[in-house]
């Protein structure tokens, strides 16, 4: 068989040219073959943009053309290999065989609009190729599997796969949670440093997570080995672009210590201050990005596979924790944080390092040294506890309701007691509140301490990110309860107070504001340090003398006129809008000509929603029954093995016409899997 494809080959290519190559010369014959192979690859594109609903693309179709004609040629020869032999070996014209050729054109046709196809949906029209960032994507593929395998075995090993996977469940006993949750830590524990991070910023959200899950993830933690001094140095000069000798009077080699991300150094500048030298780990920002990339897919299918996926918002969770720890490995954001908390709280007897912004770049932080010991580890005998912790209280609500940027992560571990006060250290975690918010926030604050239900209600849903289908009064009821045992009943009032009040929030349905999760959380933080500096501290108390110290200013003459002429100023537009508007509504309603209209489908999105599953739905119909018209008739003339020659002019006809519907119903399907495509793209583009 296979010593007979050179003929073979040769009398496909005469049968295409047909009677035009016939007793021409060769050159004619090309000239005729490139005009013909043009011209099927115009109609051929031109078929494909109207079918499929993508614009024309010459480059494109010519690719696609060539491997598809290519490929195709070949497939139809070795599908009708058995007829060109018949044609090669036949002296009688009648055996030609009109078929092979519609087989040959067919098979062409179809393979060019399958490697078309398979064009739009890898790389959609209007994609920029880079050929750089694509090897380097493929390589980040490699490893990504690699990664991805690990991860896969240690939540197998640890029996967690099948809960993952939305397979099995958490189930209602005590017991099983127990063991949920420790097999959890452990895994993140062994997964790495970002794995460990998640855990311990999942630890923080009790509105999101049971207390045992919390309580478990609340152990983790990350044991960093120093890196080299070697290494350290080599990085440092590389940030700086000159020698260490030249930039440090004096560079301790034994790291002050060392975490996951970074490690600090004492040193001395030249000019003899004494500073802290933060130097991050080699290597560790394409270790970050590579998982943060596998946590943000792993939580894209919880979100689609899994029960408790959407109901803690898994997504959400993973893009804002993803976002912060990006933000922590540039030192740059670091500094400019610091930067603007010391500006925000400017007199305030809370010591805030000053940032050496010359020496400072995205992986190297040199800030102040500031003298002390770590409020975990210091000794607290002749120490007011009481004054420290109402300086402390005092300088983070003055961060969050007076200037709106503070430090979201104030435990024990980044307040430093001084010889003279205390030092607030750590500043990659920090949260910013803009104007609305603060607005917001001060309103729950207000409402809480009248136990105001209605008001507390409504500021919930003002700041809530979708309050559309939720039971307000259920809400109210839920909220006074809420305060009436805090406030008046047997709990004392405490900052924790703020994590049920978001427990309450998410058993709504409803979801608050990242940067206000945060403000709760820093408070119930800090609240623990407060205590620790002086049990018995009444942080409520503290934060009602705060408001009427700092805040009375507010209610002032003055602060009440700027704010009335604010508001007023924010509504002179629509105040002139009104009398027109009146007055058209006052004509329509003499004239007996007012109407209400009423739209179901007022949205775009609804509409174009609706338009996209009937037109679906359509193709897929008219796929289908083009389909089986084209299987019956191929049963009626006696299937596909029946040769051309014995068919009779009607059975030829109805030949044609079955092949014609076949190749329509083909075309329709691959219509619908390019529409499906772009719809999954565009909604992904569209995610927030």
């Amino acid at each position: 068989m296979l010593t007979s494809l050179p003929p073979t080959f040769a009398h496909a290519s005469a049968a295409l040219v047909g009677a035009t190559g016939a007793g021409v010369g060769a050159w004619t014959a090309q000239l005729v073959s490139l005009a013909f192979f043009l011209s099927f690859l115009v109609a051929l594109g031109l078929l494909a943009s109207r079918m499929m609903g993508v614009p024309f693309n010459l480059p494109r179709l010519a690719v696609a053309g060539l491997v598809g004609m290519a490929a195709g040629g070949a497939v139809g020869i070795l599908l009708a290999f058995d007829s060109f032999q018949a044609a090669a070996t036949s002296t009688t014209p009648d055996h030609t065989e009109p078929r092979v050729l519609v087989l040959l054109f067919g098979s062409m046709a179809a393979a060019s609009l399958l490697v078309f196809v398979a064009f739009e949906l890898a790389v959609p029209q209007g994609t920029r190729l880079r050929p750089v960032t694509a090897a380097r994507a493929v390589l980040n593929l490699f490893g990504r599997m690699g990664r991805y395998r690990r991860i896969v075995w240690i939540l197998a090993r640890h029996g967690l796969w099948g809960y993952v996977t939305g397979r099995r469940d958490g189930g209602e006993d005590a017991s099983t949670q127990r063991r949920i949750a420790r097999s959890l830590s452990r895994s993140m524990e062994e997964a790495g440093v970002v794995f460990v991070k998640l855990g311990q910023v999942m630890a923080t959200r009790r509105d999101l997570l049971s207390p045992v899950f919390v309580e478990e993830l609340g152990r983790l933690h990350s044991e960093a080995t120093p890196v080299p001094f070697e290494q350290v140095r080599t990085t440092v000069e590389r940030e700086l672009g000159q020698p260490l000798e030249e930039v440090f009077a004096d560079f301790t080699d034994r790291p002050l210590a060392a975490a996951s991300i970074a490690q600090a150094h004492l040193a001395t500048l030249k000019d003899g201050g004494e500073v802290v030298v933060k130097v991050q780990r080699p290597g560790i920002s394409s270790v970050v990005r590579r998982d943060l990339d596998i946590i943000r897919r792993l939580a894209r299918k919880f979100e689609q596979t899994t029960d408790w996926g959407p109901a803690i918002g898994v997504v959400e969770l993973a893009e804002g924790f993803a976002e912060a720890l990006l933000e922590e490995l540039d030192f740059e954001v670091e500094a400019a944080n610091i930067a603007a908390v010391a500006e925000a709280t400017a007199g305030s007897a809370v010591r805030i390092p000053q940032v050496h912004e010359t020496f400072t770049t995205r992986r190297v932080l040199v800030m102040e040294r500031l003298h002390g010991t770590p409020l975990g580890s210091a000794d607290l005998d002749g120490v007011d506890g009481a004054a420290l912790a109402r300086t402390l209280l005092d300088c983070l609500l003055e961060q969050v309701m007076m200037s709106g940027i503070f430090h979201a992560d104030p435990h024990p571990g980044n307040i430093m007691l001084l010889e003279d006060g205390v030092g607030l250290l750590d500043y990659g975690s920090v949260g910013r509140l803009d104007g609305q918010i603060r607005e917001s926030l001060r309103m729950m604050l207000l409402a809480i301490d009248r136990t105001d239900a209605v008001l507390l209600t409504d500021t919930l849903l003002d700041v809530v990110e979708d309050a559309t289908e939720v039971d307000e009064e259920r809400l109210r009821r839920a909220l006074g309860q809420f305060m009436a045992r805090y406030m008046h009943g047997s709990a004392a009032p405490s900052m924790r107070m703020f994590t049920e009040l978001m427990l309450i929030v998410t058993r709504f349905g409803l979801s608050l504001p990242a940067e206000l999760a945060a403000v709760f959380r820093a408070l119930a933080t800090l609240e623990g340090t407060l205590v620790h500096l002086s049990p018995g501290f009444d942080t409520v108390s503290e934060a009602r003398r705060f408001a009427e110290e700092r805040m009375a200013g507010q209610l002032n003459a003055d602060h009440l006129r700027d704010a009335a002429l604010a508001e007023f100023a924010a509504m002179l537009p629509a105040l002139r809008r009104m009398p027109r508007k009146l007055d058209r509504i006052s004509d329509q309603l003499h004239k007996g000509r007012f109407t209400v209209r009423i739209r179901t489908f007022a949205h775009p999105d609804d509409r174009s929603l609706v338009q996209g599953v009937v037109q679906r739905a359509v193709l897929t119909v008219l796929a289908v029954a083009t389909g089986l018209m084209s299987v019956g008739l191929f049963n009626v003339i006696g299937g596909t093995d029946t040769e051309w020659f014995e068919l009779t002019a009607p059975e030829r006809v109805l030949t044609l016409m079955a092949w014609l519907l076949l190749a329509s119903s083909g075309l329709m399907i691959l219509r619908l899997l390019v529409g499906v495509a772009k719809e999954g793209r565009r909604r992904r583009t569209r995610r927030p």
